[in-house]
């Protein structure tokens, strides 16, 4: 599904050339539940905007679903990152002042009005959040807050879930809750790939692929 052969990512401040990811190989399959670790300044970040089509590699190639992409103009890019990807964030994105059902909708913009409605409900409905679908985010706890921006990033029906430091502003409690939905969607036969500093978080994914000085060290 997702394959990265040599990729190195340098970003150039003008003054100096810092090596982001160097020579970094890996590869995750269909409906993995994956972990990537690392501290602040490992790489791990990057590699996720890599993966998802934020950015583009200085070298190497990036195979999704045996198609390298890293090459392709920016419209594909982000056609290919619209119908395959769903993104899910530590501070959740959501607009003050839209209910839940249309934050979710937003994905759907170019959808008729009752199919948006339709599968916003639908995807809110699966994360428990059926009676919160009018709230606004303020009316929100942190842990609903979180599942809004999963159903979000589900209402597309992608294949790949990024997820970048998804529990770090949740307690422990709720932050198990989250991981449990990412598990029931790996085993629906969506890949989920969380970017997260925390060890005890990492290890309730399926596999680990640990990252530091911008190298993977250990998976």
């Amino acid at each position: 599904m997702i394959e990265l052969k040599e990729v190195s990512k340098i970003f150039d401040t003008g003054f100096n050339k810092v090596n982001a990811l160097s020579n970094v190989d890996i590869k995750i399959d269909q409906g993995e539940f994956v972990a990537i670790k690392g501290p602040s300044g490992s790489g791990k970040s990057t590699m996720m905007n890599i993966i998802g089509l934020l950015d583009r590699p200085s070298h190497g190639k990036y195979l999704l679903g045996n198609n390298d992409v890293s090459t392709l103009n920016d419209n594909k890019r982000s056609l290919i990152r619209g119908n395959v990807f769903g993104f899910v964030f530590q501070n959740y994105n959501l607009i003050p002042r839209l209910s839940a059902v249309r934050q979710v909708e937003m994905p759907l913009i170019y959808r008729k009005d009752s199919e948006r409605r339709k599968k916003s409900i639908i995807a809110l409905t699966k994360l428990g959040l059926a009676e919160r679908i009018s709230h606004s985010p303020v009316e929100l706890s942190g842990g609903e807050q979180q599942r809004v921006s999963i159903a979000r990033a589900l209402v597309g029906q992608p294949k790949i879930i990024l997820a970048d430091e998804p529990t770090g502003a949740l307690d422990s409690k709720t932050g198990e809750e989250i991981i449990q939905i990412f598990k029931s969607l790996s085993i629906e036969g969506i890949t989920v790939i969380m970017i997260t500093h925390d060890h005890l978080v990492a290890q309730k994914a399926s596999r680990i692929i640990e990252m530091k000085d911008g190298m993977v060290v250990q998976e």
